[in-house]
């Protein structure tokens, strides 16, 4: 599965990432870069008396694996 990682600085100066799981996966820099800034604009996330989402930082696709070892619930499924 592909995803989206989104980091941003808080308002305390520290990292926060915004995993999006069904993200476009053909975006450009320039796009995601100017949604970072919209959503950091708009201070959505908020915890306690810190800002989540303040400065954009760094963005990136991660593309994640799956490796079954088993799955009793598939052959169950099959067994029927």
């Amino acid at each position: 599965m592909k995803s989206l990682n989104l980091t941003f600085k808080t308002s305390k100066g520290k990292k926060h990432l915004l995993k999006l799981g069904y993200a476009n996966s053909n975006l450009d820099a320039k796009t995601v870069r100017q949604a970072m800034e919209l959503i950091a604009a708009a201070n959505l996330f908020v915890k306690g008396d810190e800002q989540l989402c303040v400065t954009p930082l760094a963005a990136k696709y991660v593309d994640t694996v799956d490796t079954v070892l088993f799955n009793d619930a598939a052959a169950k499924t099959l067994a029927k």
